[in-house]
């Protein structure tokens, strides 16, 4: 790594889902996980952020949390909050975790922002999928489907970080 890259800021990611319960703070996690395992933490700023406020201040599902710690991911301290107009500015990426998310995010991104706003499953192209789904609703298996896509999203998401780093 040379001089300028260990000085220059960190990227920051945020993950943005719709109450910020379960598929943000996941994808959060992962990617916390899996770039301290490649010594990028350092060079990472993660967060996780919803477009309602129906849990705000409430801590992840626990069927999410139990999703990631049968994979030996560690959810760790996360209280739910809303997307700001200044998060726009303050991340990177701001990620979104589905279609929908993403076209609400497009509307509220000032001028001259849009390109930090993107789709996280483009990230993994090889899953077929655009969006991942919300398991709220669902049974414990649709947390397992959601880590699954998580954990493909995250690798790509990780090359293009580790190119930028």
């Amino acid at each position: 790594m040379s001089a300028h890259q260990e000085s220059a800021p960190p990227i920051s990611v945020l993950f943005v889902c719709t109450g910020n319960i379960c598929r943000s703070p996941s994808a959060a996690a992962i990617l916390r996980h899996k770039a301290a395992q490649r010594d990028l933490g350092d060079r990472l700023r993660i967060d996780s952020a919803g477009l309602g406020e129906w849990h705000l201040g409430h801590p992840p599902d626990p069927r999410a949390t139990d999703a990631l710690a049968a994979r030996d991911y560690p959810m760790g301290e996360q209280s739910a909050r809303i997307v700001e107009r200044s998060d726009f500015e303050r991340f990177d990426y701001v990620v979104a975790m589905d279609e929908g998310h993403h076209t609400q995010l497009t509307r509220m991104c000032p001028p001259g922002q849009t390109h930090r706003v993107r789709l996280f499953l483009e990230f993994a192209p090889h899953t077929g999928r655009k969006s991942v789904p919300d398991p709220y609703y669902g049974d414990t298996r649709g947390f397992d489907a959601m880590v699954d896509l998580i954990e493909a999203g995250t690798e790509g998401l990780l090359a293009e970080l580790s190119e930028r780093s």
